[in-house]
């Protein structure tokens, strides 16, 4: 692992917190991901969101991770129903994907597809890759997001091999 010169650690020392935050952004851009969407159905209500910021973490027990941005129209609800589906979405759920990733209201957003349910009672998407049905295990704060350790009750896999990602801001094909 190569050091970092003295030059270039002092012109980041320079550049303000909002610069940082840019600069970081345009970075994670080009970390290309698949896209997934994201719902949770309980006592709270039904919602959903857009995410990226998927990783597994364990195989045993079978563990997710997922965060979630506070400011989320879907945040208080995820919270409070602490189940959530995570579906994976494939090439043909692009305008699907823009819908979670927006303000459309929630009836609007499950409105554009079809679902159904495994164990926790979270929206499945039918034709999703795969759906991970989950239960929240953890949260944990990651500055403006929680990261949320969800063990995996459930998963539906279909076929399918054109998977959506998303990189440098656009919807790509894989």
């Amino acid at each position: 692992m190569q050091m970092m010169s003295l030059e270039k650690e002092a012109a980041m020392e320079t550049k303000t917190a909002e610069q940082r935050s840019l600069d970081y952004r345009n970075a994670m851009a080009r970390l290309g991901a698949a896209v997934n969407i994201v719902t949770t159905d309980g006592a709270a209500g039904r919602a959903g969101f857009a995410a990226t910021a998927v990783c597994s973490v364990s195989d045993n027990p079978p563990t997710l991770l997922v965060c979630l941005n506070r400011n989320a129209s879907a945040y208080k609800v995820v919270k409070a129903n602490g189940v959530i589906c995570i579906n994976t979405l494939a090439a043909h759920h692009e305008v699907l994907s823009t819908l979670f990733g927006g303000k459309t209201p929630a009836e609007e957003r499950f409105a554009a597809g079809s679902w159904g349910v495994l164990e926790t009672g979270a929206p499945v998407l039918e034709d999703a890759l795969v759906s991970f049905d989950c239960r929240i295990r953890e949260a944990h704060d990651g500055g403006t997001h929680d990261i949320l350790i969800c063990t995996v009750v459930d998963m539906k896999i279909n076929a399918g091999d054109e998977a959506l990602m998303y990189f440098n801001r656009r919807y790509r094909v894989l």
